[in-house]
């Protein structure tokens, strides 16, 4: 494969603006089921539904928003900055609104609608810089040498933010009952939104894109759609994403439960086990680079996929205490490190696959349709934990559990993951984008790259030349 080098600058402007989109998203996503249950006082229930009501559009407005940015075309500002620059601050500003109910407390049909209105806006922002987060590596890079080397730099930054998420709910949010005691949780979000909102636009000034793509003719909407369904990896990964989606989800938003009525510990004390995972992150995003190197990206996603889904059944059963669950969590983060660092470019190859085959550079596309695939596993998830906990006798107006409740907060924390990341592992084994053959494609990829470039930078001469004439 022929040699490539992104610039520093390049690689923080991308790390940066994934940190700031992850911030609040993540809080948004793994926070608000708990504050609306706990804090708000919302029946789990109605949280459940309106969970499942919020799949609709969340599966709808990805690939909408998908084709949309693919088919952007802006001489001055190429297909994904003027997204970035001019929807920064309406992310920020939506988020905040997230924490700020507009409906009566007392009112649970109220509450319920509001849940749905602030789900419903904050998704459609978030997933307009999203798509363009999740697959500006395949337009950035084209070897996966290199993709990694990004992708250490974004993970790093985004590992970051992604701790904050989760410590700063934990902490301002655990062991509080109503509303009024959460004013200094209410004052970090404002914060929060406007911080990332500034990083997102100013990275939007230092990001890099292929701004040649934009002299394509782009596929027809139905014509992409079925040419992106015919995508045989494709297809093979949203299998294994769907699944990891649905592990992720449920470890993001349990975690407040475990923590709070299994572990019993609130406050700083319970943001260490999540620590631990990001320490172990931080620390593996090397030598996983190297095992990619190595080992081919394949097999990397399949070793992180098992190493997690073993790791959390080996918690389910000494996790009951803060200590023994410190094990279980580095071994998840050590796990999660591989996941971090290999999805991304996984994705990045399925689009390189599809120029190969259709001519055209469709990374948002891909984006949103992954998202209608996978998206709805973020409703499921969630529905999917209330169940179990609901059926296990869960009491969210008791501050101690009985041990029924433990039980099921355990299973459905511990077991239900466990089980969705070993059958995505082993769904892996049938996606055939690696090895020799297919690094002799990308070698072709990088020569048609180097060709559209040419072509565009002609373009581009020949247009400078009419307007002076």
């Amino acid at each position: 494969m022929p040699t490539e080098k992104l610039s520093l600058k390049s690689k923080l402007a991308y790390g940066v603006f994934g940190a700031g989109i992850s911030l609040p998203s993540q809080i948004t996503f793994s926070a608000i089921t708990f504050f609306y249950n706990t804090i708000l006082g919302l029946n789990a229930e109605l949280i459940g539904i309106a969970w499942l009501i919020f799949s609709v559009w969340n599966a709808i407005n990805d690939p909408l928003f998908g084709f949309i940015e693919d088919h952007t075309k802006s001489e001055k500002y190429g297909r994904r900055i003027p997204y970035i620059r001019f929807g920064a601050p309406i992310y920020g500003i939506v988020f905040i609104l997230c924490w700020i109910p507009f409906a009566d407390a007392n009112n649970q049909v109220a509450l319920l609608f509001n849940l749905i209105i602030v789900l419903f806006a904050f998704d459609t922002i978030f997933t307009i810089l999203g798509l363009i987060n999740f697959t500006l590596p395949a337009e950035m890079t084209i070897t996966a040498k290199e993709r990694g080397n990004l992708l250490v730099y974004s993970n790093i930054l985004t590992s970051i933010s992604l701790l904050i998420s989760f410590i700063l709910p934990i902490f301002l949010l655990t062991g509080y009952e109503s509303p009024e005691e959460t004013t200094p949780f209410l004052i970090t979000m404002i914060f929060v939104g406007i911080i990332s909102a500034i990083i997102i636009f100013i990275s939007s000034f230092y990001l890099k894109e292929n701004k040649y793509t934009q002299m394509e003719d782009p596929l027809p909407i139905i014509k992409g759609i079925k040419e992106t369904f015919k995508n045989k990896p494709f297809l093979i990964f949203e299998v294994s994403n769907f699944s990891f989606t649905i592990a992720l989800t449920i470890l993001t938003t349990a975690i407040f439960y475990y923590g709070q009525y299994v572990l019993r510990v609130t406050g700083f004390i319970a943001t260490i086990p999540l620590l631990v995972v990001f320490i172990m992150i931080f620390t593996f995003l090397v030598i996983f680079n190297k095992i990619i190197g190595k080992y081919g990206v394949k097999k990397t996603f399949i070793l992180a996929l098992i190493w997690t889904g073993l790791s959390f059944i080996l918690t389910f059963f000494i996790g009951w205490s803060l200590n023994f669950a410190i094990i279980g969590f580095i071994l998840i983060g050590i796990g999660l490190s591989g996941y971090m660092l290999t999805n991304q470019i996984v994705v990045a190859d399925i689009v390189d696959y599809d120029e190969i085959r259709t001519g055209k550079r469709r990374e948002t596309t891909y984006s949103g349709i992954n998202a209608l695939l996978t998206k709805p596993a973020i409703s499921l998830a969630n529905w999917l934990f209330l169940l179990i906990i609901i059926s296990f006798g869960f009491d969210s107006e008791q501050q101690t559990q009985e041990f029924p409740a433990q039980l099921g907060i355990m299973i459905g924390f511990w077991l239900i993951p466990s089980i969705f990341l070993i059958f995505g592992a082993l769904i892996m084994f049938f996606y055939p984008l690696d090895g020799t053959q297919w690094l002799s494609q990308k070698a072709e990829i990088i020569k048609i790259h180097e060709k559209k470039e040419f072509e565009y930078l002609k373009y581009l001469q020949s247009k400078r030349k009419l307007n002076e004439d």
